[in-house]
């Protein structure tokens, strides 16, 4: 009864815990479009261009009207006191004093006033009206260029969960097999027909295979753990792909890969942006040479009394208004835009060079993407007719140790070389698929490729 109670109770706990955890099937295509939508990146670089289109509204705001108003009550506990001088025709002969001192003011004072100013020419306006533009480009390519990051990442990490797959399944396999190995070496063994130093080189091969699964599925689930964080996704969510390796990378589309010449890089877009703003800020600082007008425009109610219950009566306010136009001549600020203007002008040289080194890198780039490839797709071919005649060389040995006309320890060794040679295979296959992701990315189809 209580053996059945502990079964009951674990049961129980363990199906909430299974069905806490929401499974997705997704394939690559959704991985990348769920990431797109929540990776932590792509959420900024949205928001960023959010703050960009904010940027030119604000600097739109400053070719229109601006209007203010105000109000103010004053109170003076003590008015000032001015000096007069005590003579002819305002003096008082009363006063032993050559000057006379006198209150001019009252103890309450209020006002209403509006004040609008309009801009009517100002060069700096419309040279950082068209940089807030440019900058709002600029952000859209950098947008661009964070989601193929994303898209390169999880590309990546997509395949180490598929690789990892692959590994759990092969090294199962391996450890089904030398279970067998070992089965029948402890029956031949019972029965007299081997040396127990032959269950026991088995024993430690299987010991081997054992953590080699073991290690296996802790890659594996270390794998869909990065992969959710480059996706976005929350960690009470797990993941099953419903695609294999086979399907994502058919022969037909390497070869496609190995024979383009490649795209628009937005690395590039983003340069040429770079560009366009700092030569917006030379003219901006040169347009400051010029003048700049304004239109200004004031009206104002006042009142005054010396008792605060008299202040708002009518009698006491009176109006007053303004009309006016400014205009502001720049004439000497110590060399200080003559050295910005220097300045511009170097940098634009700085990023006209990293433009040209820009272009000579992407076409190494793309030419390093491609041996690298090329390379990994040999090695792999090659590690692949190795794997093959691993199991060849396993089963063989195994046909002879049967017949008794081979040794326990070739079967071990052979056993222990196709396992080596399965991990050597997948090294490689993750390699030429890391390798076709950097294709990719060099040549700038991230963005549509399959």
């Amino acid at each position: 009864m209580k053996n059945y109670l502990f079964v009951l109770i674990a049961f129980l706990l363990f199906g909430a815990n299974v069905s806490a955890q929401e499974v997705l099937q997704l394939n690559l295509q959704e991985t990348i479009s769920y990431a797109l939508e929540n990776n932590v990146d792509a959420k900024n670089a949205k928001l960023e261009l959010m703050i960009a289109e904010a940027t030119v509204k604000e600097e739109t705001s400053k070719g229109l009207p601006q209007i203010n108003g105000s109000f103010n009550l004053n109170y003076n506990p003590s008015i000032p006191v001015v000096f007069l001088p005590n003579e002819p025709p305002f003096g008082d002969p009363n006063i032993d004093s050559d000057v006379i001192p006198a209150r001019f003011g009252v103890s309450y004072q209020s006002g209403l006033s509006a004040t609008a100013s309009q801009m009517i020419f100002d060069g700096s306006f419309f040279v950082g009206l068209r940089a807030a533009k440019t900058l709002r480009e600029l952000t859209q390519y950098d947008e661009i260029k964070t989601q193929n990051d994303v898209i390169e990442n999880v590309k990546k990490a997509f395949f180490g969960v598929l690789v990892n797959q692959e590994r759990i399944k092969l090294a199962e396999a391996n450890l089904t097999r030398i279970d067998s190995l070992l089965d029948e070496t402890k029956a031949l063994n019972e029965a007299g027909f081997t040396e127990k130093i032959e269950v026991s080189r088995i024993q430690v091969q299987r010991n081997n295979t054992y953590t080699q699964v073991e290690r296996s599925k802790t890659a594996y689930e270390i794998s869909k753990q990065l992969l959710k964080i480059q996706m976005g996704l929350p960690k009470e969510y797990d993941i099953e792909i419903t695609e294999t390796l086979a399907e994502l990378n058919p022969q037909s589309e390497l070869e496609e890969l190995m024979s383009m010449e490649g795209m628009y890089r937005v690395e590039v877009s983003q340069l040429e942006k770079n560009i366009e703003l700092v030569g917006l800020d030379l003219k901006n600082n040169t347009v400051q040479y010029m003048p700049s007008i304004d239109f200004n425009a004031n009206y104002q109610r006042s009142g005054a009394a010396n008792s605060f219950s008299n202040l708002y009566q009518s009698r006491n306010w009176f109006s007053s208004s303004l009309l006016g136009v400014t205009m502001t001549i720049p004439i000497f600020d110590g060399l200080a835009k003559s050295a910005r203007i220097q300045k511009n002008r170097v940098q634009l040289q700085q990023l006209e060079n990293q433009m040209a080194f820009l272009d000579d890198n992407i076409a190494l780039e793309i030419y390093e993407a491609k041996t690298n490839l090329r390379n990994d797709l040999h090695i792999l071919e090659v590690q692949r007719e190795n794997m093959d005649l691993a199991q060849e060389v396993y089963d063989i040995s195994k046909i002879k140790y049967n017949e008794g006309v081979g040794s326990n320890l070739e079967v071990v060794e052979a056993d222990a070389a196709l396992i080596e040679a399965e991990i050597n295979y997948l090294a490689a296959l993750y390699d030429g698929l890391v390798s076709k992701v950097n294709l990719e990315k060099a040549l700038g189809i991230l963005q549509i490729a399959k």
